[in-house]
Protein backbone atom coordinates (compact mmCIF):
# COMPACT_ATOMS: atom_id res chain seq x y z
CA UNK A 1 0.00 0.00 0.00
CA UNK A 2 2.87 2.59 0.82
CA UNK A 3 5.01 1.37 -2.05
CA UNK A 4 1.59 2.28 -4.57
CA UNK A 5 1.27 5.48 -2.69
CA UNK A 6 4.85 6.71 -2.81
CA UNK A 7 4.62 5.57 -6.98
CA UNK A 8 1.63 7.74 -6.98
CA UNK A 9 3.18 11.08 -5.60
CA UNK A 10 5.80 10.43 -7.37
CA UNK A 11 4.38 10.19 -10.83
CA UNK A 12 2.53 13.74 -10.09
CA UNK A 13 5.92 15.54 -9.11
CA UNK A 14 7.29 14.38 -12.33
CA UNK A 15 4.29 15.49 -14.53
CA UNK A 16 4.52 18.85 -12.87
CA UNK A 17 8.16 19.05 -13.22
CA UNK A 18 7.46 18.21 -17.09
CA UNK A 19 4.79 21.37 -17.19
CA UNK A 20 7.72 23.31 -15.92
CA UNK A 21 10.51 22.65 -19.01
CA UNK A 22 7.21 24.50 -21.15
CA UNK A 23 7.51 27.73 -19.18
CA UNK A 24 11.46 29.16 -19.03
CA UNK A 25 10.62 31.87 -15.87
CA UNK A 26 9.78 28.47 -13.96
CA UNK A 27 13.62 27.72 -13.86
CA UNK A 28 14.90 31.19 -13.32
CA UNK A 29 15.13 32.12 -17.02
CA UNK A 30 13.81 36.02 -17.35
CA UNK A 31 14.29 38.34 -20.00
CA UNK A 32 16.62 40.91 -19.98
CA UNK A 33 13.94 43.71 -20.58
CA UNK A 34 10.76 42.08 -18.02
CA UNK A 35 11.55 44.36 -14.95
CA UNK A 36 11.40 47.53 -17.64
CA UNK A 37 8.21 45.59 -18.64
CA UNK A 38 6.81 45.50 -15.40
CA UNK A 39 7.35 49.12 -14.44
CA UNK A 40 6.07 50.74 -17.46
CA UNK A 41 2.75 48.75 -17.22
CA UNK A 42 2.36 50.06 -13.42
CA UNK A 43 3.06 53.71 -14.56
CA UNK A 44 0.71 53.43 -17.71
CA UNK A 45 -1.94 52.11 -15.25
CA UNK A 46 -0.90 55.00 -12.35
CA UNK A 47 -1.22 57.36 -15.24
CA UNK A 48 -4.63 56.58 -16.41
CA UNK A 49 -5.55 56.13 -12.67
CA UNK A 50 -4.55 59.92 -12.15
CA UNK A 51 -6.16 61.10 -15.09
CA UNK A 52 -9.55 59.41 -14.44
CA UNK A 53 -9.79 60.83 -10.88
CA UNK A 54 -8.62 64.05 -12.09
CA UNK A 55 -11.83 63.79 -15.32
CA UNK A 56 -13.84 63.20 -12.17
CA UNK A 57 -13.43 65.92 -10.35
CA UNK A 58 -12.89 68.62 -13.13
CA UNK A 59 -16.89 67.22 -14.18
CA UNK A 60 -17.51 67.33 -10.42
CA UNK A 61 -16.38 70.84 -10.29
CA UNK A 62 -18.01 72.04 -13.16
CA UNK A 63 -21.51 70.81 -12.06
CA UNK A 64 -20.99 72.53 -8.76
CA UNK A 65 -20.35 75.56 -10.51
CA UNK A 66 -23.30 75.19 -12.54
CA UNK A 67 -25.87 74.49 -9.92
CA UNK A 68 -23.67 77.35 -7.86
CA UNK A 69 -24.58 80.03 -10.68
CA UNK A 70 -28.44 79.02 -11.34
CA UNK A 71 -28.66 80.04 -7.53
CA UNK A 72 -26.50 82.84 -7.43
CA UNK A 73 -28.10 86.65 -7.37
CA UNK A 74 -25.49 88.10 -9.83
CA UNK A 75 -27.50 88.29 -12.76
CA UNK A 76 -24.23 87.45 -14.73
CA UNK A 77 -23.45 84.26 -13.62
CA UNK A 78 -27.79 83.29 -13.88
CA UNK A 79 -27.56 84.42 -17.35
CA UNK A 80 -25.57 81.39 -17.95
CA UNK A 81 -27.19 79.28 -15.54
CA UNK A 82 -30.40 80.37 -18.29
CA UNK A 83 -27.77 79.65 -21.19
CA UNK A 84 -27.02 75.96 -20.25
CA UNK A 85 -31.26 75.33 -19.48
CA UNK A 86 -31.15 76.03 -23.41
CA UNK A 87 -28.59 73.68 -24.28
CA UNK A 88 -30.29 70.44 -21.93
CA UNK A 89 -33.61 71.47 -23.52
CA UNK A 90 -31.68 71.17 -27.42
CA UNK A 91 -30.43 68.02 -25.81
CA UNK A 92 -33.70 67.06 -24.56
CA UNK A 93 -35.38 67.57 -28.10
CA UNK A 94 -32.60 65.09 -29.59
CA UNK A 95 -34.08 62.20 -26.81
CA UNK A 96 -30.46 62.30 -25.26
CA UNK A 97 -31.93 63.56 -21.97
CA UNK A 98 -34.98 63.33 -20.37
CA UNK A 99 -36.11 66.40 -17.96
CA UNK A 100 -37.17 65.80 -14.19
CA UNK A 101 -41.06 66.30 -13.68
CA UNK A 102 -39.75 68.48 -10.49
CA UNK A 103 -36.64 69.77 -9.81
CA UNK A 104 -35.15 72.69 -7.32
CA UNK A 105 -35.49 76.21 -8.37
CA UNK A 106 -32.43 78.38 -8.16
CA UNK A 107 -34.88 81.07 -5.25
CA UNK A 108 -33.23 83.49 -2.87
CA UNK A 109 -33.41 81.87 0.57
CA UNK A 110 -34.61 85.75 2.77
CA UNK A 111 -37.87 87.81 0.87
CA UNK A 112 -37.13 90.16 3.64
CA UNK A 113 -33.22 90.88 1.64
CA UNK A 114 -34.74 91.09 -2.08
CA UNK A 115 -34.14 94.38 -3.13
CA UNK A 116 -37.00 95.61 -5.40
CA UNK A 117 -36.18 97.98 -8.16
CA UNK A 118 -36.91 101.60 -7.55
CA UNK A 119 -37.51 102.24 -11.64
CA UNK A 120 -39.78 100.67 -13.75
CA UNK A 121 -38.59 99.24 -17.30
CA UNK A 122 -38.34 102.05 -19.80
CA UNK A 123 -40.42 101.63 -22.74
CA UNK A 124 -38.18 101.94 -26.09
CA UNK A 125 -40.49 100.54 -28.73
CA UNK A 126 -44.09 101.10 -27.43
CA UNK A 127 -44.47 104.32 -25.59
CA UNK A 128 -48.05 105.10 -25.82
CA UNK A 129 -50.52 102.51 -25.99
CA UNK A 130 -54.79 103.04 -25.78
CA UNK A 131 -57.78 100.84 -26.19
CA UNK A 132 -60.46 100.74 -28.35
CA UNK A 133 -63.72 101.22 -25.80
CA UNK A 134 -66.65 101.10 -28.05
CA UNK A 135 -67.49 98.36 -30.80
CA UNK A 136 -68.04 98.92 -34.17
CA UNK A 137 -70.59 96.29 -35.28
CA UNK A 138 -70.08 95.41 -39.28
CA UNK A 139 -73.46 96.33 -41.42
CA UNK A 140 -73.34 92.70 -42.70
CA UNK A 141 -73.18 91.52 -39.08
CA UNK A 142 -76.60 89.63 -37.70
CA UNK A 143 -75.11 90.39 -33.88
CA UNK A 144 -76.63 94.01 -33.13
CA UNK A 145 -74.74 94.25 -29.43
CA UNK A 146 -71.56 94.61 -28.73
CA UNK A 147 -69.07 92.00 -27.88
CA UNK A 148 -66.47 92.27 -24.66
CA UNK A 149 -63.21 91.77 -27.46
CA UNK A 150 -65.47 93.73 -30.22
CA UNK A 151 -66.03 93.15 -33.70
CA UNK A 152 -62.49 92.72 -34.98
CA UNK A 153 -62.22 93.03 -38.64
CA UNK A 154 -59.28 91.23 -40.61
CA UNK A 155 -57.57 94.28 -41.17
CA UNK A 156 -57.65 96.03 -37.61
CA UNK A 157 -56.29 92.66 -36.93
CA UNK A 158 -53.24 93.29 -39.46
CA UNK A 159 -52.35 96.63 -38.76
CA UNK A 160 -52.42 96.14 -35.02
CA UNK A 161 -48.89 93.99 -35.40
CA UNK A 162 -47.52 97.01 -36.66
CA UNK A 163 -45.50 98.34 -34.27
CA UNK A 164 -45.77 102.29 -33.81
CA UNK A 165 -44.73 104.74 -30.79
CA UNK A 166 -48.23 105.08 -30.08
CA UNK A 167 -50.57 102.04 -30.58
CA UNK A 168 -54.15 101.90 -30.05
CA UNK A 169 -55.60 98.39 -30.36
CA UNK A 170 -58.78 96.00 -29.05
CA UNK A 171 -58.37 94.67 -25.90
CA UNK A 172 -61.41 93.81 -23.93
CA UNK A 173 -63.78 95.84 -22.03
CA UNK A 174 -65.78 96.71 -24.97
CA UNK A 175 -68.60 99.02 -23.09
CA UNK A 176 -71.65 97.24 -23.20
CA UNK A 177 -69.50 93.87 -23.72
CA UNK A 178 -70.00 92.30 -19.84
CA UNK A 179 -67.27 91.34 -17.77
CA UNK A 180 -67.96 94.01 -15.21
CA UNK A 181 -66.65 94.23 -11.51
CA UNK A 182 -68.19 95.82 -8.17
CA UNK A 183 -67.78 99.37 -7.49
CA UNK A 184 -66.23 98.22 -4.03
CA UNK A 185 -63.83 95.81 -5.81
CA UNK A 186 -62.61 98.61 -8.20
CA UNK A 187 -61.87 100.80 -4.99
CA UNK A 188 -59.87 97.49 -3.33
CA UNK A 189 -57.47 96.92 -6.34
CA UNK A 190 -56.53 100.32 -7.37
CA UNK A 191 -54.08 100.27 -4.36
CA UNK A 192 -52.52 97.10 -5.40
CA UNK A 193 -49.39 97.69 -7.11
CA UNK A 194 -48.15 93.59 -6.62
CA UNK A 195 -50.38 91.49 -7.86
CA UNK A 196 -50.90 87.82 -7.21
CA UNK A 197 -53.47 86.72 -9.62
CA UNK A 198 -55.95 83.65 -10.04
CA UNK A 199 -59.53 82.94 -11.55
CA UNK A 200 -62.29 80.43 -10.76
CA UNK A 201 -65.15 80.16 -13.46
CA UNK A 202 -68.37 77.94 -13.84
CA UNK A 203 -67.47 76.14 -10.67
CA UNK A 204 -64.66 74.13 -10.91
CA UNK A 205 -62.40 74.78 -8.60
CA UNK A 206 -62.41 76.34 -4.96
CA UNK A 207 -59.56 78.43 -3.59
CA UNK A 208 -56.68 76.66 -2.66
CA UNK A 209 -54.37 78.78 0.05
CA UNK A 210 -50.80 79.48 -0.55
CA UNK A 211 -47.83 78.08 1.23
CA UNK A 212 -44.80 79.32 2.29
CA UNK A 213 -45.63 83.39 2.24
CA UNK A 214 -43.50 85.78 3.90
CA UNK A 215 -44.85 88.85 6.34
CA UNK A 216 -43.76 90.93 3.58
CA UNK A 217 -45.24 89.53 1.32
CA UNK A 218 -48.68 89.27 2.64
CA UNK A 219 -48.39 92.63 3.51
CA UNK A 220 -47.29 93.95 -0.35
CA UNK A 221 -48.71 91.84 -2.80
CA UNK A 222 -53.18 92.03 -2.87
CA UNK A 223 -54.24 88.12 -3.92
CA UNK A 224 -56.90 88.47 -6.43
CA UNK A 225 -59.28 85.20 -6.92
CA UNK A 226 -61.48 86.46 -10.13
CA UNK A 227 -65.10 84.41 -10.23
CA UNK A 228 -68.19 84.24 -11.74
CA UNK A 229 -71.57 84.39 -9.73
CA UNK A 230 -71.73 80.50 -10.65
CA UNK A 231 -68.03 80.16 -8.53
CA UNK A 232 -69.05 82.60 -6.26
CA UNK A 233 -72.41 80.18 -4.91
CA UNK A 234 -70.53 77.38 -5.17
CA UNK A 235 -67.97 78.49 -2.85
CA UNK A 236 -70.08 79.71 -0.21
CA UNK A 237 -71.94 76.19 -0.55
CA UNK A 238 -68.73 74.38 -0.11
CA UNK A 239 -66.12 76.51 1.72
CA UNK A 240 -65.45 79.56 3.97
CA UNK A 241 -66.86 82.99 2.45
CA UNK A 242 -65.94 85.82 4.81
CA UNK A 243 -66.83 89.46 3.98
CA UNK A 244 -65.12 92.99 5.59
CA UNK A 245 -67.00 95.36 6.74
CA UNK A 246 -66.06 97.60 3.37
CA UNK A 247 -68.33 94.59 1.37
CA UNK A 248 -65.77 92.57 0.27
CA UNK A 249 -65.62 89.04 0.12
CA UNK A 250 -62.71 86.81 1.29
CA UNK A 251 -61.73 83.06 1.31
CA UNK A 252 -58.11 82.59 3.22
CA UNK A 253 -55.87 85.03 1.99
CA UNK A 254 -57.41 85.55 -1.69
CA UNK A 255 -59.62 88.56 -2.00
CA UNK A 256 -62.77 87.57 -4.11
CA UNK A 257 -62.97 89.57 -7.13
CA UNK A 258 -66.51 89.11 -8.78
CA UNK A 259 -67.08 89.35 -12.37
CA UNK A 260 -71.03 90.01 -13.37
CA UNK A 261 -72.37 89.36 -16.87
CA UNK A 262 -70.38 86.70 -18.57
CA UNK A 263 -68.97 88.01 -21.75
CA UNK A 264 -68.72 84.49 -23.27
CA UNK A 265 -70.34 81.27 -23.82
CA UNK A 266 -67.54 79.45 -22.84
CA UNK A 267 -66.38 79.36 -19.09
CA UNK A 268 -62.63 78.83 -20.12
CA UNK A 269 -62.80 81.67 -22.77
CA UNK A 270 -63.84 83.63 -19.66
CA UNK A 271 -61.04 82.48 -17.60
CA UNK A 272 -59.17 83.95 -20.28
CA UNK A 273 -60.10 87.67 -18.99
CA UNK A 274 -58.37 87.68 -15.76
CA UNK A 275 -55.27 85.23 -16.84
CA UNK A 276 -54.39 87.37 -20.01
CA UNK A 277 -55.63 90.85 -19.65
CA UNK A 278 -54.62 91.19 -16.44
CA UNK A 279 -53.66 94.98 -16.48
CA UNK A 280 -56.92 95.94 -18.08
CA UNK A 281 -58.44 94.20 -14.73
CA UNK A 282 -55.80 95.80 -12.18
CA UNK A 283 -54.76 98.40 -14.27
CA UNK A 284 -52.72 99.86 -11.40
CA UNK A 285 -50.46 96.81 -10.98
CA UNK A 286 -46.93 97.08 -11.73
CA UNK A 287 -46.00 93.47 -11.42
CA UNK A 288 -48.13 90.42 -11.57
CA UNK A 289 -48.50 86.61 -11.12
CA UNK A 290 -50.81 84.97 -12.70
CA UNK A 291 -51.72 81.12 -11.65
CA UNK A 292 -54.61 78.95 -12.51
CA UNK A 293 -57.58 78.08 -9.68
CA UNK A 294 -56.41 74.54 -9.59
CA UNK A 295 -53.08 75.79 -8.60
CA UNK A 296 -51.58 75.69 -4.94
CA UNK A 297 -48.79 78.29 -4.90
CA UNK A 298 -45.82 77.31 -2.55
CA UNK A 299 -43.25 79.41 -2.93
CA UNK A 300 -43.34 83.51 -1.77
CA UNK A 301 -44.50 85.86 -4.21
CA UNK A 302 -41.56 87.73 -4.31
CA UNK A 303 -38.83 85.45 -4.77
CA UNK A 304 -40.54 84.37 -8.24
CA UNK A 305 -40.47 88.09 -9.14
CA UNK A 306 -36.60 87.93 -8.22
CA UNK A 307 -35.54 84.99 -9.68
CA UNK A 308 -37.80 85.37 -12.79
CA UNK A 309 -37.33 88.73 -13.27
CA UNK A 310 -35.22 90.47 -11.85
CA UNK A 311 -31.94 88.35 -11.66
CA UNK A 312 -32.21 88.06 -15.33
CA UNK A 313 -33.49 91.47 -16.32
CA UNK A 314 -36.57 90.23 -17.57
CA UNK A 315 -40.18 91.47 -17.90
CA UNK A 316 -41.97 88.18 -18.88
CA UNK A 317 -41.42 84.97 -18.24
CA UNK A 318 -43.81 81.84 -18.64
CA UNK A 319 -42.85 77.97 -17.88
CA UNK A 320 -42.42 76.26 -20.94
CA UNK A 321 -44.81 73.06 -22.04
CA UNK A 322 -43.50 69.53 -20.41
CA UNK A 323 -43.89 67.57 -24.06
CA UNK A 324 -44.57 69.81 -27.39
CA UNK A 325 -42.80 72.81 -28.82
CA UNK A 326 -44.27 73.02 -31.89
CA UNK A 327 -48.28 74.84 -31.97
CA UNK A 328 -48.79 72.02 -34.72
CA UNK A 329 -48.22 69.45 -32.34
CA UNK A 330 -50.21 71.05 -29.72
CA UNK A 331 -53.25 71.78 -31.66
CA UNK A 332 -53.21 67.60 -32.43
CA UNK A 333 -52.91 66.67 -29.04
CA UNK A 334 -55.99 69.31 -28.33
CA UNK A 335 -57.86 67.47 -31.05
CA UNK A 336 -57.02 63.86 -29.80
CA UNK A 337 -58.42 65.20 -26.21
CA UNK A 338 -61.36 67.28 -27.42
CA UNK A 339 -60.46 70.28 -26.07
CA UNK A 340 -62.29 72.25 -28.22
CA UNK A 341 -64.13 71.50 -31.78
CA UNK A 342 -61.96 69.49 -33.92
CA UNK A 343 -62.44 71.47 -37.59
CA UNK A 344 -62.32 74.80 -35.15
CA UNK A 345 -58.58 73.88 -34.48
CA UNK A 346 -57.42 72.67 -37.85
CA UNK A 347 -58.97 76.45 -39.78
CA UNK A 348 -56.95 77.84 -36.58
CA UNK A 349 -53.79 76.41 -37.76
CA UNK A 350 -54.54 76.77 -41.31
CA UNK A 351 -54.72 80.50 -40.88
CA UNK A 352 -51.44 80.62 -38.61
CA UNK A 353 -49.75 78.74 -41.39
CA UNK A 354 -50.83 80.66 -44.31
CA UNK A 355 -49.51 83.89 -42.21
CA UNK A 356 -46.04 81.84 -42.07
CA UNK A 357 -45.49 80.50 -38.50
CA UNK A 358 -43.57 77.60 -39.47
CA UNK A 359 -43.27 74.65 -36.87
CA UNK A 360 -40.76 75.75 -33.99
CA UNK A 361 -37.40 74.06 -35.31
CA UNK A 362 -33.33 74.22 -33.40
CA UNK A 363 -32.85 77.24 -35.62
CA UNK A 364 -35.94 79.60 -34.01
CA UNK A 365 -34.49 81.92 -31.72
CA UNK A 366 -37.42 80.73 -29.31
CA UNK A 367 -36.38 77.98 -26.68
CA UNK A 368 -40.05 76.43 -27.66
CA UNK A 369 -43.30 78.09 -29.10
CA UNK A 370 -45.96 76.54 -26.34
CA UNK A 371 -45.90 77.59 -22.89
CA UNK A 372 -47.29 75.74 -19.85
CA UNK A 373 -49.35 78.83 -19.22
CA UNK A 374 -50.81 78.16 -15.49
CA UNK A 375 -48.11 80.72 -14.52
CA UNK A 376 -47.17 84.08 -15.97
CA UNK A 377 -44.68 86.35 -14.49
CA UNK A 378 -44.58 89.96 -15.77
CA UNK A 379 -44.18 93.94 -15.33
CA UNK A 380 -46.92 95.73 -16.92
CA UNK A 381 -44.72 97.68 -19.48
CA UNK A 382 -46.47 98.81 -22.80
CA UNK A 383 -44.52 95.96 -24.97
CA UNK A 384 -45.89 93.55 -22.48
CA UNK A 385 -49.51 95.15 -22.54
CA UNK A 386 -50.09 95.35 -26.03
CA UNK A 387 -48.51 91.28 -26.01
CA UNK A 388 -50.90 90.33 -23.76
CA UNK A 389 -53.95 92.09 -26.04
CA UNK A 390 -52.86 90.65 -29.29
CA UNK A 391 -52.94 87.72 -27.52
CA UNK A 392 -56.63 87.65 -25.62
CA UNK A 393 -57.59 89.24 -29.47
CA UNK A 394 -56.55 85.75 -31.05
CA UNK A 395 -58.02 83.99 -28.61
CA UNK A 396 -61.51 86.52 -28.94
CA UNK A 397 -61.12 85.15 -32.34
CA UNK A 398 -60.08 81.97 -32.51
CA UNK A 399 -60.34 79.11 -30.16
CA UNK A 400 -59.97 79.78 -26.53
CA UNK A 401 -57.06 77.01 -26.53
CA UNK A 402 -54.43 80.16 -25.80
CA UNK A 403 -51.08 77.86 -26.22
CA UNK A 404 -51.61 77.42 -29.51
CA UNK A 405 -51.91 81.57 -30.14
CA UNK A 406 -49.07 82.28 -27.59
CA UNK A 407 -46.45 81.71 -29.92
CA UNK A 408 -47.87 82.85 -32.80
CA UNK A 409 -48.20 86.64 -31.36
CA UNK A 410 -44.65 86.23 -30.44
CA UNK A 411 -43.72 85.86 -33.58
CA UNK A 412 -45.38 88.32 -35.15
CA UNK A 413 -44.16 90.77 -32.51
CA UNK A 414 -40.25 89.24 -33.52
CA UNK A 415 -37.52 90.60 -31.32
CA UNK A 416 -39.41 93.69 -29.29
CA UNK A 417 -41.15 91.15 -26.94
CA UNK A 418 -38.72 89.75 -25.33
CA UNK A 419 -39.87 86.84 -22.78
CA UNK A 420 -37.72 84.55 -20.14
CA UNK A 421 -39.02 80.55 -20.82
CA UNK A 422 -37.96 78.80 -17.87
CA UNK A 423 -37.87 74.81 -17.64
CA UNK A 424 -41.27 72.93 -16.78
CA UNK A 425 -39.24 71.60 -13.95
CA UNK A 426 -39.34 74.40 -12.06
CA UNK A 427 -42.88 75.01 -13.34
CA UNK A 428 -44.22 71.74 -11.31
CA UNK A 429 -41.57 73.28 -8.22
CA UNK A 430 -43.80 76.41 -7.31
CA UNK A 431 -47.27 74.53 -7.10
CA UNK A 432 -49.53 71.78 -5.67
CA UNK A 433 -51.86 70.66 -8.76
CA UNK A 434 -55.12 70.16 -7.33
CA UNK A 435 -58.11 68.17 -9.86
CA UNK A 436 -60.77 70.33 -10.46
CA UNK A 437 -63.89 69.74 -8.55
CA UNK A 438 -65.56 68.04 -11.95
CA UNK A 439 -64.69 67.53 -15.57
CA UNK A 440 -65.25 70.63 -17.98
CA UNK A 441 -67.67 69.61 -21.15
CA UNK A 442 -69.17 71.61 -23.75
CA UNK A 443 -71.06 70.35 -26.77
CA UNK A 444 -68.83 72.33 -29.69
CA UNK A 445 -65.86 69.64 -28.14
CA UNK A 446 -67.57 67.04 -29.67
CA UNK A 447 -68.29 68.71 -33.38
CA UNK A 448 -66.33 66.37 -35.84
CA UNK A 449 -67.37 68.10 -39.16
CA UNK A 450 -68.13 72.21 -40.40
CA UNK A 451 -71.58 70.44 -41.57
CA UNK A 452 -72.33 70.03 -37.49
CA UNK A 453 -71.90 73.07 -36.84
CA UNK A 454 -73.66 74.88 -40.08
CA UNK A 455 -76.86 72.53 -39.56
CA UNK A 456 -76.98 73.26 -35.73
CA UNK A 457 -76.37 76.59 -34.96
CA UNK A 458 -76.82 76.26 -31.40
CA UNK A 459 -73.52 74.49 -31.35
CA UNK A 460 -71.54 78.29 -32.33
CA UNK A 461 -70.37 80.02 -29.68
CA UNK A 462 -72.30 83.66 -30.22
CA UNK A 463 -69.85 86.10 -28.28
CA UNK A 464 -66.43 84.41 -29.61
CA UNK A 465 -64.29 82.36 -32.15
CA UNK A 466 -65.71 85.48 -34.76
CA UNK A 467 -62.46 84.89 -36.65
CA UNK A 468 -63.34 81.28 -37.49
CA UNK A 469 -67.00 82.09 -38.81
CA UNK A 470 -66.41 85.21 -41.12
CA UNK A 471 -64.80 84.23 -44.57
CA UNK A 472 -60.92 84.80 -44.48
CA UNK A 473 -59.13 87.03 -46.91
CA UNK A 474 -57.08 84.65 -48.07
CA UNK A 475 -57.07 81.22 -49.61
CA UNK A 476 -56.34 78.48 -47.28
CA UNK A 477 -58.07 75.83 -49.59
CA UNK A 478 -54.36 75.11 -50.58
CA UNK A 479 -52.73 75.31 -46.90
CA UNK A 480 -51.79 71.63 -46.16
CA UNK A 481 -50.98 71.71 -42.80
CA UNK A 482 -47.50 70.12 -41.49
CA UNK A 483 -46.61 66.57 -40.65
CA UNK A 484 -47.24 66.04 -36.97
CA UNK A 485 -44.67 63.73 -35.57
CA UNK A 486 -45.83 62.96 -31.94
CA UNK A 487 -42.93 62.61 -29.57
CA UNK A 488 -45.23 62.04 -26.62
CA UNK A 489 -48.35 60.26 -25.63
CA UNK A 490 -49.59 62.80 -22.98
CA UNK A 491 -51.83 65.67 -24.65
Amino acid sequence: MENDLQKSISSRLNRRGDRSNLNPQAKGRVPQDYPMKIVWKKGFVRLVLVGGILWMLLILIALLFHIWSCQSSVSFLSAMCNKDSKVYTMLDTMGLVTKPHRCPIPVSNDPDKIVIPTERTSNKVVKKLLYVTEDEVPNNSSESSPLFGGHISWKQREESFKLKSNMKVHCGFIQGGGAEMDPVDIKYVKKCKFVVASGIFDGYDIPHQPSNISLRSKKLFCFLMVVDEVSLEFMRENTTVKEDNAGGKWVGIWRLVLLKNQPYDEPRRNGKVPKIITHRLFPQAHYSIWIDGKMELVVDPLLILERYLWRGKNTFAIAQHKHHRNIYEEADANKRRKRYARPLIDLHMKIYYYEGMKPWSSNKKTISDVPEGAIIIQEHTAVNNLFSCLWFNEVHLFTPRDQLSFGYVAYRLGDAFEFFMFPNCEYNSLFVLHPHTREHSSPIEWVKQLDQLKKNSNLKESRGGLGLFTPYPGDLNSVVLPQITRTSKAG
